[in-house]
């Protein structure tokens, strides 16, 4: 997931791969769709495991998910290797995304794992009851035994192996913020100005790019200066192009589809010119970016009308303006004839158009000295280089990667005033950390949405972010707290009313307003004929006169058990009593004929049933 999030981030990446297999796609957002799909598949899998493993029921997954999480998994560990080997850089934007969202991130974890505590304290709830109720039957035999097995060792450890995982987790969230660095976390005062904007390649999306009518868009959108890229024709003439070839741009396939891999600086002026360099740009299927907005007819039908243009319609659109121009310059392949002096070429032509030098940032290292002979006025820029070496070539900016930026935010070339251009920054939140970070220039394919930030995103102050830490470390706990309270209490609530070793009903009433001893469900083995004295679990005290609460029965003697049948209606004065004849001497045997009958006629008929009684009517006969 995070793999597909850098290739969105990395707008060029369906470039790439359209030069290498020539099927314009936006891949990155196919992948993270793809990875948003199993994602989502992988963890409702997970979801349904774990509630049939607390159900207790066994697990058989089917053949299509084994397979489809297989290719899930050998896709993902390829993805992986491939930017591992290829691409490391690619995962300093982890790095440089947690810096911007950390203030964010720590609250939203926090609370995830508040909601997570609840499933977490029922389950240990639900563990203590079972050692509870385990601890609480078992015999003495059965204690030895246990002891043997350790099973109350294995409840506590299921215990401790899921709640201390969490705890642990929840106390790295709340130190979190700790070890977190954001550049966004200081004083408003201490804000730096807002980093201005070099339009990339004109504006692609407004406009096919490195064309006229690209930045003729920049310059009415804003842009501080203009960025591009110059290639030299086979006869001498500089032109905007990026690419090693014209066929991602141009129609070249149309026009000469056998020299379409050629090299465009092996091309004659007098070709180029005729190739078309806007129709590719309003084909849906063509589209250089997913977030482009919608395009006029009237811009489609000019974007359709553009050529590559010369390197001096470009000077004379900033020359117009006064806006900066900054560009890449592409060396020629073998056999030009300019190979060795392209450099000398190009300054010939700036110097012809009679620009202010001020407003040429020169980026080329090649033959560096020459420039600086022929046109003192230029500014040049650098790559990143040591601080030294820079001071040694007078260089004061440098044109740097973005991802440069989450080696310490670049503050050593802060402190020695280099200017700082970052590229190609095309999201808000990058651009609030460039903010954030004092950059002083960024290049971008999307002025409209940038120019429209007024402050940086997730900015505050540090006494704002230490409320924001306290606040939810401290309501967080006391949530969590009160959860596992809760379901604590709730599982031994649940155990106690059903589980509880007394058989006696301590809040039950006789007749005279008395307690009763009886209790209000019988075991089941009262129902047995003759009863059997089998010992209660746990057992109960045969000391009745020492332990007054307890309560059991004896065997009655066989001659005295009479079966009970249904009688005649003139033989009303018969009684319950006749049946049973409770043999137990105990303190209250004075009284345990109205206690019987008054506990009696209190039970459904349903639970006399259970004690082998069928009560007489009250009034009337037997149907």
């Amino acid at each position: 997931m995070d793999f597909c999030c850098i290739l969105r981030i990395e707008t060029n990446f369906f470039r790439v791969v359209y030069l290498g297999t020539g099927y314009w796609l936006f891949w990155s957002i196919l992948l993270l769709s793809f990875a948003a799909v199993m994602v989502a598949y992988t963890s409702l899998l997970l979801i349904l495991g774990s509630l049939l493993l607390w159900e207790r029921i066994e697990l058989y997954l089917h053949t299509c998910h084994k397979i489809l999480i297989m290719i899930m998994i050998t896709l993902g560990t390829f993805i992986l290797s491939v930017i591992c080997i290829f691409w490391k850089d690619k995962w300093l934007i982890a790095g440089l995304s947690l810096q911007i969202f950390a203030p964010v991130v720590q609250p939203i974890s926090i609370i995830v794992m508040v909601i997570l505590s609840w499933p977490l304290a029922m389950y240990v709830g639900c563990l203590e009851r079972e050692v509870i109720k385990r601890r609480r039957k078992i015999t003495p035999y059965e204690k030895a035994r246990l002891r043997r097995c350790n099973i109350f060792t294995r409840l506590r450890a299921l215990q401790i192996a899921a709640g201390l995982p969490f705890f642990l987790i929840l106390l790295c969230l709340y130190a979190m913020p700790l070890g977190v660095y954001s550049p966004c976390i200081q004083e408003k005062e201490e804000l730096g100005p807002k980093p201005v904007f070099f339009a990339h390649r004109g504006a692609p999306m407004a406009g096919p790019e490195n064309t006229v009518m690209a930045f003729e868009k920049a310059v009415e959108q804003g842009a501080y200066g203009l960025e591009t890229d110059i290639h030299v024709s086979f006869d001498h003439v500089p032109y905007l192009m990026h690419d090693y070839d014209l066929r991602r741009t141009t129609n070249i396939k149309e026009v000469l589809p056998e020299d379409a891999f050629k090299h465009p600086a092996l091309f004659t002026w007098d070709f180029l010119k005729t190739l078309n360099a806007g129709k590719w740009f309003i084909k849906p299927e063509r589209r250089p970016f997913f977030n482009m907005g919608p395009i006029s007819e009237a811009d489609k039908k000019r974007a359709s009308n553009q050529s590559i243009p010369q390197l001096t319609d470009l000077l004379e659109i900033a020359k117009k303006e006064q806006k900066f121009l900054i560009f890449d310059l592409f060396g020629p392949p073998p056999k030009h004839p300019l190979r060795n002096t392209f450099v000398r070429e190009v300054v010939r032509v700036i110097l012809d158009s009679k620009i202010a030098q001020h407003l040429i940032f020169w980026l080329p290292s090649h033959d560096r000295e020459y420039v600086k002979y022929m046109a003192p006025g230029f500014q040049h820029v650098g790559r990143l280089l040591s601080i030294e070496d820079l001071a040694k070539e007078n260089i004061n900016i440098i044109n740097v990667d973005y991802k440069k930026l989450f080696y310490s935010g670049l503050r050593d070339y802060k402190a020695a005033n280099i200017n700082i251009n970052l590229y190609v920054v095309n999201e808000p939140w990058l651009y609030s950390l460039a903010w954030c970070s004092r950059i002083d220039s960024v290049t971008t394919d999307n002025i409209p949405l940038l120019s429209q930030l007024n402050h940086p995103q997730f900015f505050m102050s540090p006494t704002k972010y230490l409320f924001i830490w306290l606040f939810t470390d401290i309501v967080s706990a006391v949530f969590i707290i009160a959860i596992f309270f809760y379901c604590w209490n709730l599982h031994l609530c649940l155990f106690y009313p059903t589980d509880s070793p007394s058989t006696s009903l301590s809040g039950g009433h006789n007749e005279h307003g008395e307690v009763s001893r009886l209790p209000v469900k019988p075991p089941a083995r009262i129902a047995q004929t003759p009863w059997i004295p089998v010992p209660l679990q746990p057992a109960l005290t045969r000391n009745v006169q020492k332990h007054p609460e307890s309560f059991h029965f004896v065997q009655a003697p066989k001659n005295k058990i009479t079966p009970l049948t249904p009688i005649d209606s003139d033989d009303k004065s018969v009684k319950s009593t006749e049946i049973i004849e409770h043999t137990q001497a105990s303190p209250w045997e004075d009284k345990s004929e109205s206690t019987f009958q008054t506990t009696v006629t209190s039970l459904k008929t349903d639970e006399l049933s259970e004690l082998g009684i069928i009560p007489y009517p009250p009034h009337g006969h037997w149907p």
